[in-house]
């Protein structure tokens, strides 16, 4: 259906605005205000009615969505360095901020638009030192090993990038040479390094306009599974400066990474929370029914995996993270982004293939369902996460739009052989260029773009997560949304009068009702039509399993797409012409909204419930390259996809 709210997004909570200031007010007609000076009446007290005349005045909820990428890397990442990469944060604010930059191969490059935040997570692990490394450090050249990469980085190409993979694997199975973890040799420089980096953040911070979030990597990845974590710091440069990143050199455990966030918190009065990333290549260990040392879990280990992994990333340029087409058979788009070549095994290609058996606790829509059963078991639930994209690019270039992808690594930087590059070899399996995504974006419902607010909208987990496209989704549950909400100008304020947000809450169900659910999108006006929104629930079943359900509640061109006998809506249509990679807006609507009541609902069970939106089909970045370049591509690589974003759940329980 086409609704009117698109022009007049975000809407006002009218309803909620009346200042109370006591019953002098009520009288307001017959006060006056006098003008001390001259002791003269100057003009009457507004009366009540004219106190509430402004529907935006003393508005407390978020009426912007704010679009950034909380995972990005520079120079100062050891492996993006050795990958080519020479620019640093500096470079990464001035592009996010939407100033023209000269990537590391000399392409000028400019996003479409500028960001509103964007977090520069450089790697603890060797913040820096590989500049060290490549100047001829002797303290750390001294080590063959080091000497060799050394040889490997003057040389450049593809021995640079051979040393690359040879960092990230011996990263991963613990056999990296003794210098770079000696404190002796490296700590100064890399305090120094982090000290020059949040000094840039403060620079580039402009609160209004543009915020640098401090933030970096924690890089565990025991046996090449991904267990890495994004940590985010409300604060500024006095606190972030009074420690040094806690790394996986330290540890590779998240409960010692947790410990120190919180001593980190006690000791600066500031916050922090963590944002684990690339369930996908976890190898079954992102949500595994086991702390780190193989112990099951506790109520207390729940408690605190809880209270500081508020969020995950769903989407990056390597792969979806959602679901899987064998653990979401039903799912008609469980499979069709993000899954080929990701699936193979985990992060370096060493250890194990990934198995069936160890998908159900690696993506996130499982891991939504292990925490609901969790929750029954431990009465706290440690998989309690909304959900963002980002980028992961290690170029110093968040460009993840679909026809201006500078790729993940240097070397996947535009040219017209990157599609077919093999970027991971290992276990009898080729990742290649063409596997990685164009993806993907952070939004944030924030009252403002200030460290403190967008870290705060995170918190309560009020964002969802892109995968490259800029649409506007609200989603609120409640228990008594009706169609006319859906129909009105003010569906935030409606939403937040009547229900809470995505990332919320909804408390034991009243006598005889379900829970009902707001939802509404409006394209990205640079982007293609929606296609449809989903609500895709989880809920414990009374033998104590999880379960999942996909629900059409939306669709563009809705006189012409009825259900069919499956109950599914058919495919929107394809208007991409790959020969010159364009498409037309002529399928889908604009806009989408609905009221949706769960048909199914059974009040005693524990629940969650997130919305999915999809765009029409449209030019992915292969196909952009395959016509700029005048390359033929293989007949596997894919010219088209369907753009998509995934808010964060709200959640049902019965106590």
């Amino acid at each position: 259906m086409r609704t009117g709210f698109l022009a007049c997004w975000p809407m006002s909570l009218a309803a909620s605005l009346l200042l109370s200031a006591g019953s002098a007010l009520e009288a307001a007609d017959t006060v006056q205000l006098v003008d001390e000076e001259s002791a003269s009446p100057v003009h009457a007290a507004p009366s009540a009615a004219m106190l509430r005349y402004s529907p935006h005045a003393g508005q407390k909820y978020p009426t912007r969505v704010y679009f950034g990428d909380t995972h990005h890397h520079t120079s100062n990442s050891g492996d993006a360095f050795m990958a080519g990469n020479r620019m640093g944060p500096e470079d990464a604010y001035r592009f996010a901020r939407g100033e023209e930059v000269v990537s590391t191969t000399g392409i000028p490059a400019k996003l479409s638009r500028p960001l509103d935040f964007l977090v520069v997570s450089d790697h603890a692990e060797g913040l820096g030192i590989m500049y060290e490394v490549l100047k001829g450090n002797p303290a750390l050249t001294s080590d063959p090993t080091l000497a060799r990469w050394a040889a490997a980085l003057k040389a450049g190409g593809e021995e640079a990038a051979k040393a690359k993979n040879e960092l990230v694997s011996a990263q991963a199975q613990g056999t990296l040479p003794g210098p770079v973890k000696d404190p002796k040799i490296v700590g100064p420089v890399m305090k120094s390094v982090w000290k020059q980096y949040t000094a840039t953040a403060e620079k580039y911070n402009e609160p209004g306009r543009f915020t640098a979030i401090i933030g970096y990597e924690w890089t565990s990845v025991p046996g090449g599974n991904n267990l890495h974590r994004n940590v985010l710091l409300r604060d500024g440069k006095d606190k972030a400066d009074q420690v040094f990143p806690f790394s996986s050199w330290q540890s590779e455990d998240p409960e010692k990474l947790w410990a120190w966030m919180d001593a980190y918190e006690k000791k600066t009065g500031g916050r922090m929370l963590a944002i684990p990333h690339n369930g996908n290549l976890s190898n079954g260990r992102m949500f595994e029914l086991a702390d780190f040392s193989g112990q099951p879990l506790t109520r207390d280990y729940a408690e605190r995996r809880a209270r500081w992994e508020v969020l995950q990333e769903i989407v990056q340029t390597k792969g979806a993270s959602e679901t899987h087409p064998t653990l979401s058979p039903n799912d008609e788009f469980a499979g069709d982004l993000g899954i080929a070549g990701w699936e193979y095994g985990n992060l370096t290609l060493e250890g194990k293939l990934e198995t069936p058996e160890m998908r159900p606790t690696m993506y996130l829509r499982g891991g939504l369902m292990r925490g609901l059963e969790q929750d029954a078991k431990l009465g706290v639930n440690p998989f309690k996460f909304g959900m963002i994209g980002s980028s992961d690019v290690h170029t110093t270039l968040t460009a993840i739009e679909e026809d201006n992808f500078f790729g993940k690594e240097v070397m996947d930087e535009p040219n017209p052989h990157r599609w077919d590059h093999v970027t991971k070899e290992g276990l009898g399996k080729k990742r290649y260029g063409w596997q990685q995504l164009a993806a993907g974006y952070a939004a944030v419902w924030a009252t403002e773009n200030t460290r403190e607010a967008l870290w705060d909208a995170m918190q309560r987990k009020e964002v969802y997560g892109t995968s490259g496209t800029r649409m506007t989704v609200r989603f609120f549950g409640g228990w008594d949304f009706n169609a006319t909400d859906a129909r009105g100008r003010d569906i935030a304020a409606a939403g937040y009068a009547k229900g809470v947000p995505m990332g919320g809450d909804l408390a034991k169900a009243p006598a005889g009702k379900a829970p009902t659910f707001l939802v509404a999108a409006a394209r990205d006006p640079m982007s293609g039509n929606l296609d449809r929104i989903q609500i895709v629930k989880g809920w414990l079943g009374k033998d104590g399993k999880a379960q999942e359900r996909i629900y059409d509640v939306a669709w563009g061109d809705a006189e012409r797409r009825k259900r069919g006998r499956n109950g599914k809506v058919p495919a929107v249509g394809n208007t991409v012409d790959v020969k010159t990679a364009t498409w037309t807006n002529s399928i889908g609507d604009p806009e989408l909204s609905a009221v949706w009541t769960d048909p199914d609902f059974d009040p005693s069970q524990r629940a969650f419930y997130y919305a999915r939106v999809l765009e029409i089909p449209t030019p992915r970045w292969t196909n952009y390259d395959a016509v700029r370049f005048g390359v033929k591509m293989s007949p596997e690589v894919p010219m088209t996809q369907q753009e998509r974003a995934w808010t964060s759940p709200i959640w049902y329980g019965p106590m």
